[in-house]
């Protein structure tokens, strides 16, 4: 109910936000009625249809799932709690109607009322006052439709949106070799929503329904504003000028050609600084504005995110107000430094983004889905942001498998100098490449790309996520060639090509390129690569021998806290294993079990113990041992993987690793579980991501060298000191000054014998920090290692 809320709050807000002239907003969110009954083999969707069937009736909330729904009516219990999820596989079968009923707005002289739905999930026909209206097909993106002639001018209007299941309504398509049997679901592949909804090895399958996000009447004016697109094509960060575009684009009665005009502004922290109206001589024009003592837009570290208020005010022939377009735009521009194949002879590879000619090294995390009922997305966006910029990230990673996120996602990362790379909505399959899958991808890509081109955080589209390297799962004997794929090789780019070409594409990630695929596409030949691996001991040399220079997945188990399982298990269930010695049935549920009728899938918590048993020599027993022993491998693990990608600078760009936090209860890679509980590793991932970090990196010839990574435009000077925590013995001091955005070797510490923890102490322009470095071969004693590490006074227990 709390999102819900929230959600009417931000619609009214709107409404008292927009003043004269305005397209008034009116929302039709709350309560609706819910009926749902098992669809027939002809899928009900008329309401002749409708009336004939036997269903059941519920409230039903909008934004909402159906899922939502059924638990606060009684008839599922919590799905977040053990394996309880599994209830809600009964229904996904069925077929589900939303209905409600609402009074026509008054009209004016030529305004039109749109009926806008900010997400439907998924399968869709949309009836008011008795005519269908629209019949969408995508979950992933808005719809819109106009309604005026339809609504009844005195009493009540009926709108009612019929749903079919998404899992039935797989049947109809052909799927071909390479589609079938991928890692992600069979069903998904056609089917434009979320993948994760199927089940993944982070998500539990629910396939979800419902209208997920809000629904409103937009009352438009007969002039209005179409779309507004911001760009900036030229900088020269030395005498802080730019070059600026604004592409307008209106709908206009014909009488006001050459009459109505815009009205083009810009503002910096309040005070104006362009303004110039322009007079609509056709629907559209480009405005080119040139910008002196430009305060630009940088990531986090390199300077700051500066913001523009920018406005288009939409006038008629009489000079009045009809429509305005209010947004907040950055000045930068960004490239992506990418060779299609990693070091030949005489050509060394490289993945580096580049902005305002800088280039940037990346500490990054990858979002996954906020939550497995994503009507509940948006009490999550603002508190998962705040932990990205605590932990001082620069750049997130749009995964695949998810949603987009919203405006209010991208205003954040704008405001936050955090970069975004964006995948498009695909992952870990073979994707069809035949109408009317082609064409359902062209819509998506179109408005995705028009609603988010504006934003400065937007820095990378990505095709997909792993399709290239599903190929090598599926049927890999035929090892085909993923440059042959036509959605990612020539529809998303030809699409860009045309609406955003000024930031780049990657058409998947990995990106097995013509050239890569051609040397027989090893793993060694990517210049961005997925670690993940055998998942042992984090300094395999799967991890230390990888080749990639830019890392976008990497990840290490962890345990979450024991408040955390004592919400997500049921009571008998919180410790994991049977007398027997085997994972409980909820433990396999949470690791994840797709259904109970899947192989069982041990493997994953497998994974926490076998890394247990080799940094500790055994598996603890007592549970809290165990949770302890869990996040201390994953802790140390993700601080080694950040701090060997950052001591190998300017060689490697930057590493994404995986990830915040969870979209449900679940054990897993995540850093902080899905209550926000967080684990050991969010401390020792905050404590070396800072701007300027000192750390150590494992020995080379009987030395271990002491590193310096400054992500910053500016240079940095300071002092370290390293002290063996055991003995109190200091083993080294420096003083050092590191070039801007540059990495210095400051000195080396002798490899240490047995097995301790030093305690880096540093100051960066006078600021003081510390950082630990955990030396010797494995097994380690639990307790002799918590002793040692609380010594060091950096971290706080159980935060």
């Amino acid at each position: 109910m709390k999102s819900i809320r929230i959600s009417l709050f931000l619609l009214i807000a709107m409404i008292c936000l927009t003043g004269k002239g305005y397209a008034e907003i009116i929302p039709l969110d709350g309560v609706w009625q819910l009926s749902f009954w098992p669809q027939p083999q002809q899928a009900v969707r008329d309401l002749a249809g409708l009336g004939a069937v036997d269903a059941q009736k519920i409230p039903a909330h909008v934004p909402g799932n159906v899922e939502w729904d059924l638990q606060q009516a009684g008839l599922v219990p919590d799905p977040m709690l053990g394996s309880n999820v599994y209830a809600l596989r009964q229904y996904e079968g069925h077929q589900w109607s939303y209905s409600r009923t609402f009074r026509s707005p008054r009209l004016k002289a030529g305004q039109q009322v749109v009926l806008h739905f900010g997400g439907i999930d998924c399968l869709a026909d949309i009836w008011l006052n008795g005519e269908l209206i629209g019949s969408p097909e995508n979950m992933l993106i808005s719809h819109e439709y106009d309604v005026t002639n339809l609504l009844v001018t005195d009493g009540e209007n009926e709108l009612i949106v019929i749903l079919r299941s998404a899992v039935l309504e797989a049947q109809r398509y052909l799927l071909g070799p390479f589609s079938t049997g991928s890692f992600a679901a069979d069903e998904s592949i056609f089917v434009r929503k979320a993948p994760h909804g199927y089940g993944w090895d982070i998500m539990p399958r629910i396939v979800t329904a419902g209208l997920w996000r809000s629904v409103n009447l937009q009352v438009k004016n007969a002039a209005q504003l179409a779309d507004v697109n911001w760009l900036t094509s030229r900088i020269d960060v030395g005498r802080k000028t730019a070059r600026v575009f604004v592409d307008v684009q209106a709908r206009l009665p014909f009488a006001e050609y050459d009459k109505a005009s815009a009205v083009i502004r810009l503002s910096h922290e309040g005070k104006e600084v362009y303004r110039q109206k322009v007079t609509f001589l056709s629907h559209a024009f480009r405005h080119e504005i040139n910008l002196a003592d430009v305060k630009f837009w940088w990531p986090r570290g390199y300077g700051d995110a500066s913001l523009y208020d920018a406005e288009v005010i939409l006038l008629d022939g009489d000079g009045k107000q009809t429509d305005r377009d209010q947004r907040k735009i950055g000045v930068r521009t960004v490239r992506l430094d990418m060779t299609d194949i990693n070091d030949q002879p005489g050509k060394p590879g490289k993945f580096e983004f580049v902005v305002n000619g800088v280039s940037i090294f990346v500490r990054g995390t990858n979002w996954v889905p906020l939550d497995g009922l994503h009507a509940r997305d948006t009490a999550h966006v603002e508190k998962t942001l705040a932990l990205v910029a605590d932990l001082n990230c620069n750049m997130i990673r749009v995964w695949g498998g998810s949603v987009y996120e919203g405006r209010d996602f991208f205003e954040l990362c704008d405001r936050e100098g955090i970069m975004v790379w964006q995948d498009f909505a695909m992952g870990c399959a073979f994707y069809p490449q035949r109408e009317p899958f082609v064409t359902a991808v062209r819509d998506e890509v179109t408005h995705v790309v028009k609603a988010f081109r504006s934003h400065p955080s937007l820095v990378l589209w990505a095709g997909n996520n792993e399709n290239d390297l599903s190929l090598r799962w599926s049927i890999a004997d035929f090892n085909i060639d993923p440059n042959r794929d036509v959605v990612t090789r020539q529809l998303i780019p030809q699409l860009l090509y045309e609406l955003d070409p000024t930031r780049p594409y990657l058409p998947s990630s990995p990106y097995y390129s013509q050239a890569v695929y051609d040397a027989g596409g090893h793993d060694d030949l990517l210049p961005e690569n997925h670690l993940w691996g055998p998942r042992g001991y984090y300094k395999d040399k799967f991890y230390t021998d990888a080749k990639a220079k830019f890392v976008s997945e990497i990840g290490y188990h962890g345990v979450p806290n024991r408040s955390s399982l004592e919400q997500m298990f049921s009571a008998d269930a919180v410790y994991p294993w049977n007398p027997a010695g085997e994972w409980n049935d909820e433990w396999l549920t949470k690791s994840v079990r797709m259904l109970p009728q899947s192989a069982k899938t041990n493997g994953r918590n497998n994974l926490m113990t076998n890394q247990v048993k080799i940094l500790f020599g055994e598996v603890p027993s007592e549970l809290d041992d165990f949770i302890a022993a869990s996040q201390i491998v994953q802790a140390e693990a993700m601080k080694y993987f950040i701090e060997f990608w950052r001591g190998d600078k300017p060689g490697r760009s930057g590493i994404i690793w995986w990830n915040v936090r969870d979209g449900w209860p679940i054990l897993s890679d995540a850093i902080v579980d899905y209550y926000y509980s967080k684990k050991l590793a969010y401390q020792f991932i905050k404590n070396v991501q800072h701007d300027v970090c000192v750390f150590l990196n494992d020995a080379r010839d009987g030395l271990h060298p002491l590193q310096v990574s400054n992500d910053t435009r500016q240079t940095a000077t300071g002092t370290v000191h390293v002290t063996d925590v055991a003995t109190g013995r200091q083993l080294a001091e420096h003083s050092f000054e590191v070039p801007a955005n540059g990495k210095v070797h400051v000195g080396n510490v002798a490899q240490m014998r047995g097995q301790g923890i030093l305690l880096i102490e540093y100051t960066v322009n006078g600021q003081a920090f510390k950082n630990h470095y955990t030396y010797g071969e494995p097994p380690f004693r639990l307790a002799t290692y918590q002793e040692l590490l609380k010594k060091t006074g950096i971290y706080n227990a159980g935060e």
